[in-house]
């Protein structure tokens, strides 16, 4: 069975980390074919939100380890070139929001991948990890910008060197994600999530996407000039023009990401 179930449904690209007897880790095959289903989700106008959560028990456990050992050990130069910074530069980079639903653990790259997504809910049984110091590594995949952007420096510090294990209502306390939900109603819910953002106007959503990845290096008066260009580039869209109608004429917009 693949390493990565992708599916197209109601305007959500499911993708579905599926390795559930290795936690989800990610190996090289792994890696790449989510870079491929990424990009094909970037590429399908009936695509309008990705969904992405993990099979079994875990989301994701991070690297396979059993990669970086033995005569046919990957580097981790490669590892990092190669697999995670293009699946979190893609996740960033991609014209639609992106929903990760942590169903269980996720550990070292796996935390960052979700924790760079645009909308995280988690399980109320999930907990995120950021594992490397436990083998003498550093975090990865963008996980040493995110992280203090997202909790504050001194917490993403202490997460990182200590090892912490978060419990979902910790992550959710400390802002690292949007919500959490309890085990029984989770999938329910975070699909929920993804089918109204597929809903909503696309370009608009992307184009808060870019401005909110320039604010990283913008200053201040940067910033309003790219949000006067992206506040334009929305105005010209058929979604925006629907939205006026539909408020007008008091009823629910019908949007088409166009």
């Amino acid at each position: 069975m693949s390493s990565i179930l992708f599916e197209i449904k109601n305007g959500v690209a499911f993708i579905t980390l599926n390795r559930p007897d290795k936690f989800n880790s990610f190996n090289r095959e792994m890696a790449l074919l989510m870079q491929a289903k990424l990009d094909e989700a970037a590429s399908l106008h009936e695509v309008r939100c990705v969904y992405i959560t993990g099979a079994g028990k875990a989301f994701c456990a991070g690297q396979d380890i059993s990669e970086l050992v033995g005569e046919n050990r990957i580097e981790i130069k490669q590892i990092l070139s190669e697999h995670y910074n293009p699946i979190v530069k893609r996740i960033r980079n991609l014209p639609k929001p992106v929903v990760a639903a942590i169903n269980g653990v996720a550990a070292g790259a796996g935390a960052n991948i979700a924790l760079c997504c645009d909308v995280v809910v988690a399980a109320a049984s999930a907990s995120f990890i950021q594992a490397f110091s436990k083998i003498g590594l550093i975090p990865d995949s963008g996980g040493t910008f995110t992280l203090p952007r997202l909790t504050g420096w001194q917490k993403a510090s202490a997460l990182m060197m200590m090892g912490d294990k978060v419990a979902a209502a910790e992550a959710e306390k400390t802002g690292m994600i949007y919500k959490v939900f309890e085990n029984e109603i989770f999938e329910e819910e975070s699909k929920k999530i993804a089918t109204t953002l597929s809903q909503m106007p696309t370009k608009g959503l992307a184009y808060t996407k870019h401005a909110l990845n320039n604010s990283f290096h913008n200053n201040w008066e940067e910033q309003l000039l790219l949000e006067d260009e992206y506040q334009q580039k929305s105005a010209q869209t058929e979604d925006y023009q629907e939205g006026i109608n539909a408020f007008l004429e008091k009823r629910n917009p019908a949007f088409k990401g166009k």
